[in-house]
């Protein structure tokens, strides 16, 4: 049982340790308080994204949508991402099944715009759009209300979709 509680203390010291070594090179949250600590060698910079930034990302993603190309939908996803779509009951959990949904879904010719927003921003390489949005068919000029969550990761300094969850709203407004 000694043993044990060593390991235990000596990983709570090693976990303390690493805080103070985050905090004094900038990371885990906090910000060096003089111009010479931000052009430290080896000082750890880490830039929060803003929410206007990952707003943008549904933009980029609507955009997408608008070129009618599945593969350029798909691009913004990442190759292991979930999507939970709007008009499928299927769950796609890779590219070729990502791809597939958006090559039924484009042909209704959708434009989305979101009607409530709330932006979490978790970290400096991840964040989750959640809220509701509306579909306008320019096939047939239709409209469909969902719900929706975008969990955003950066990878290689590019935003990409890792999980998206759209449901129809379960009741008409």
């Amino acid at each position: 049982m000694r043993n044990i509680g060593r390991v235990r203390l000596g990983a709570v010291a090693a976990a303390g340790a690493l805080a103070l070594t985050l905090t004094a090179c900038g990371g885990a949250g906090a910000q060096p308080s003089t111009p010479a600590a931000n052009s430290a060698p080896n000082a750890v910079s880490v830039v929060q994204p803003n929410n206007k930034e990952i707003e943008t990302l549904f933009d980029n993603w609507n955009k997408a949508l608008a070129t009618l190309d599945p593969q350029k939908v798909a691009d913004l996803y990442a190759p292991d991402a979930v999507l939970l779509p709007t008009l499928s009951n299927n769950v796609r959990s890779d590219r070729a099944e990502i791809v597939d949904y958006f090559e039924h879904f484009l042909e209704n010719k959708p434009q989305g715009e979101i009607l409530e927003r709330h932006v979490k921003v978790l970290g400096s390489n991840s964040a989750i759009d959640t809220g509701t949005y509306r579909f306008t068919l320019g096939k047939d000029g239709s409209k469909v209300d969902a719900r929706y969550a975008y969990v955003y990761e950066k990878v290689n300094g590019k935003w990409l979709i890792v999980n998206h969850h759209s449901s129809a709203m379960p009741e008409k407004i």
